[in-house]
């Protein structure tokens, strides 16, 4: 992928440094710093180490077509790709997490947009639903069998109802670092 819109982020997490990178070559504007703090957030929530490191970039319709091809023998643009590289799971409570690199997250936003629409919500949640669906993934959850389907779903949802509360009481302490775009209602 050339001409790539790179910002690294590096997220600080006590006195450790988890290594989260955004990389825009979507043509599409994201909240690249959103999208790094949504990582960090859950990364946390889920135990993982400190040091591990994730990739999310966000590409074209085209791109993740031919990805989506390639790797998942699947036909046309979707919203989401996830590669893992360490098969890094969760952490446990009382253990230390296993260090590592957790994978890439491929992020297609002008399908994301589509999808926000056809939901009825802002492309900003949905890029911050497939964000976390796509780190979950990445984590070694699945959705092929009802079981799956129910725990990765309930969980989803779980985080995301913690990252939006989250997200607004920093707001009542920074107004600037939560801004919704009212343009961005569908």
């Amino acid at each position: 992928m050339t001409g790539a819109a790179t910002r690294p982020a590096t997220a600080t997490t006590g006195d450790a440094a988890m290594s989260i990178e955004i990389q825009n070559e979507s043509g599409v504007e994201i909240d690249e710093l959103r999208t790094q703090r949504l990582a960090r957030f859950v990364l946390d929530r889920m135990r993982v180490h400190p040091l591990a490191e994730l990739c999310v970039t966000a590409v074209d319709e085209a791109t993740i077509a031919e990805l989506n091809a390639r790797w998942m023998e699947k036909e046309g643009p979707t919203d989401v790709l996830a590669f893992p590289m360490d098969e890094l799971r969760p952490g446990m409570v009382n253990e230390e997490p296993e260090e590592g690199i957790l994978g890439d997250l491929i992020l297609c936003p002008s399908v994301a947009e589509q999808q926000a629409r056809t939901a009825g919500h802002s492309t900003t949640d949905e890029l911050e639903l497939l964000t976390v669906h796509g780190i979950l993934h990445l984590l070694g959850y699945d959705h092929a069998e009802p079981e799956e389907h129910q725990e990765m779903f309930g969980l989803q949802a779980r985080l995301l109802g913690e990252w939006r509360h989250h997200e607004a009481d920093a707001s009542l302490d920074d107004p600037g670092l939560s801004d919704p775009d009212p343009d961005d209602r569908a």
